[in-house]
């Protein structure tokens, strides 16, 4: 059963997600970029409200897991993410609806929230296969998921309807149980780097 929970990392505080955190997530969406590859339109207070308000309902149903993203350096709230798509009869879920501020990117934010997450996933919930899935055209994105560890299946031709009308192919990848060792170890060393913001190491 999915339950609200706080993972909380050295860079990062995961929080369940409430409506008292518009106002910070419509600061940290200020700028309409973050959401270019998103299906739905989330910038704008009643955007942000709609995004809040279907993680709640689908928390509520059980078939998600919805965050905040606390940035610890400063106690800023830098971005969202949650699980979705809950399957517990087949053990898998998704890690999806992640956004993040153009200060938070390419910085151990990402990186260790997909630690967090995965973490939480695979030795709490007792997963056995935890996918992402992204815009074909989103190359940051596709490279962001290869590097922590994940391995690209394939891709769903049309799959959605972007809201400016143009038709997406969505890239799924995938983390299984069997694998969950390996890439924890491989993230554990990403974020044992140093991290320099002149010189960005982590994705």
């Amino acid at each position: 059963m999915l339950a609200p929970v706080i993972l909380e990392g050295r860079h990062v505080r995961l929080e369940p997600l409430s409506r008292e955190h518009q106002a910070a997530l419509c600061e940290a969406g200020s700028d309409p970029a973050t959401f270019r590859w998103f299906p739905s339109a989330v910038a704008g207070e009643a955007g942000m409200r709609d995004y809040i308000e279907s993680g709640l309902r689908d928390l509520a149903t059980g078939s998600a897991l919805p965050f905040v993203i606390r940035q610890r350096v400063d106690g800023r709230i830098v971005g969202a993410t949650r699980f979705t798509a809950f399957e517990p009869v087949h053990r898998r879920a998704e890690i999806g609806w992640t956004w993040l501020q153009a200060t938070a990117r390419r910085t151990p934010v990402n990186t260790e929230c997909k630690r967090e997450l995965l973490a939480h996933g695979f030795e709490q919930l007792g997963l056995d296969r935890i996918e992402f899935k992204t815009d074909s055209r989103n190359a940051a994105s596709r490279a962001a998921l290869a590097r922590i560890g994940a391995t690209e299946e394939g891709t769903f031709r049309n799959h959605m309807r972007m809201p400016d009308g143009s038709i997406r192919h969505s890239v799924w990848f995938s983390i299984i149980r069997e694998e969950w060792p390996r890439v924890r170890a491989h993230l554990d060393v990403l974020l044992a780097q140093p991290f320099h913001p002149a010189a960005p190491v982590q994705v």
